[in-house]
């Protein structure tokens, strides 16, 4: 572990040296800047967005917003500024995970340093392989030379001796007290369409009739409730899976595409949305690999970010009205 930590470290330092560079795209900036107790984040903008990475530990994307605007990711305020902890530490903000769950090598701990290496349109933030399931995980980000967009890939690599088959499950913890939507796919009507369309899957613990949960013809929301301490999660399948989260009048949206013809975790799971009473996470998978020894799977999402996004309600017509420019405006991310 310490040899681990001191490499990652060295390659921190080097990656120290270039980081305020732009890496010749003038429209984003990489800089070096503290972040509530850690001494080594970036902060990658575009003058009308940021996100901010951690380097003392991660990777993690533990901030994004527009510029000095509302934090849409969970902060854990107690975990902030800290490294080096025995277990893992929710923190808050987007990370990856391997799917499907299991409480030791899912859980496995990112508290050490990680390498940064900064590109033309971000970063890219790279684990030290972990011992216990001799996996590395990694996060790039790309963000838009101007606007609201930002694409995010996650990435794990097998540097085992053996293959391994999991899924890069890309999971991102929402800020307290907004709402969370995602969409079925397409719909139709009996009996003109009678093949299913896709799997809506439950764990032992999700209530239907919990009244954060809200379903319309089209539609799939969760609410976070501070004062419900009830774990509740959904997951389900869509080829173009999407998910957005509401809070403040502004709006987070990620996007992915899905394979139909691929096995996804969890009885077929692209998109699966959890909550309790300190955070939501909107979550994205990808399909089961059969991953050889030195390969990488990943999950790309496109992510922006919106203002004045004000449903007067949770109503098909009203997340119609406000959520279709939004899809409509990311719906040629590839």
């Amino acid at each position: 572990m310490r040899r681990a930590t001191e490499i990652a470290s060295r390659a921190l330092i080097l990656a120290v040296a270039v980081c305020c560079a732009t890496a010749g795209n003038a429209a984003v900036r990489v800089e070096k800047t503290e972040y509530k107790g850690w001494k080594n984040c970036y902060r990658i903008t575009n003058g009308e967005i940021e996100a901010i990475v951690t380097g003392d530990v991660g990777p993690r994307i533990i901030r994004f917003a527009f510029v000095g605007g509302q934090n849409l990711f969970k902060e854990f305020a107690d975990q902030l500024g800290k490294s080096g902890e025995e277990k893992f530490q929710l923190r808050g903000g987007d990370r990856v995970w391997k799917a499907p769950e299991d409480p030791v090598a899912t859980w496995a701990p990112d508290n050490v340093p990680v390498e940064i290496q900064i590109t033309t349109t971000g970063l890219i933030a790279r684990e030290p392989v972990e011992p216990l399931t001799k996996l590395q995980k990694e996060i790039e980000v790309r963000m838009a030379e101007s606007d609201v967009g930002m694409t995010v890939i996650h990435r794990i690599t097998n540097r085992g001796l053996f293959p391994l088959r999991f899924s890069a499950w890309a999971l991102t913890m929402m800020a307290p007290g907004g709402v969370a939507v995602s969409g079925f796919p397409p719909r139709g009507k009996h009996p003109i369409n009678l093949e299913a369309t896709n799997p809506l899957v439950m764990w032992a613990y999700t209530n239907l009739a919990d009244p954060r949960w809200k379903f319309t013809k089209k539609y799939l929301t969760l609410r976070q409730d501070p004062n419900n301490a009830d774990a509740q999660k959904l997951g389900m399948f869509n080829a173009d899976t999407w998910a957005a989260y509401l809070l403040n009048g502004e709006a987070f949206l990620k996007r992915t595409k899905a394979d139909a013809a691929k096995t996804y975790p969890d009885f077929g799971c692209s998109f699966e949305t959890f909550t309790n009473n300190e955070f939501l996470e909107i979550e994205t998978l990808g399909p089961m690999t059969d991953v050889q020894p030195g390969q990488t799977v990943g999950n790309t999402e496109h992510w922006a970010l919106f203002r004045d996004v004000k449903p007067n309600a949770l109503t098909e017509e009203e997340l119609d009205r406000v959520l279709a420019p939004l899809l409509l405006k990311t719906s040629g991310t590839e």
